[in-house]
């Protein structure tokens, strides 16, 4: 039996934010990678709650595991916490072991974090291309890796 995509979370202070780049990913990949949004405190408020992302990646897990993708500094802070709360939120006793916490760009990272899921690939693929994703623009605007 063939595994379910990796699912994706998205965290971003800006709930607007969030939902856009997750639009654009399915404009991209369409709908069969399963990706939440857990952003914003509300629909003005900007901000990051860490029961949200837990219950996002409960919800998003279907048995492969999940990718997060966070915006700023204290949306990572967010998303470690949210680890800590998935049992509160009555996720599967191994979700924590399948969630991977990304440290790729959220809008780039995202689009190809879909693309890479939509292929089967495993949570750790999932995470690495999307962690690489600033790889091609670097390139093309003629940036090496080792430049700041």
């Amino acid at each position: 039996m063939e595994q379910p995509p990796v699912g994706i979370v998205v965290v971003s202070h800006s709930r607007a934010l969030g939902t856009a780049a997750a639009e654009l990913a399915h404009e991209v990949v369409g709908t069969d990678v399963p990706i939440a949004v857990a952003a914003g405190l509300d629909d003005t408020t900007s901000g990051t709650d860490a029961a949200a992302i837990a219950t996002a990646i409960a919800t998003t897990d279907r048995g492969s595991g999940v990718v997060v993708l966070m915006d700023l500094g204290s949306a990572v802070l967010s998303a470690e916490m949210a680890l800590d709360l998935l049992e509160d939120v009555g996720a599967d006793p191994g979700t924590r072991e399948r969630t991977v916490l990304c440290p790729g760009p959220l809008v780039e990272g995202l689009v190809v974090a879909a693309a890479t899921a939509s292929t089967g690939a495993d949570r750790h693929r999932v995470s690495a291309d999307a962690a690489a994703a600033l790889g091609p623009k670097r390139t093309h605007l003629g940036e090496s890796w080792d430049e700041p």
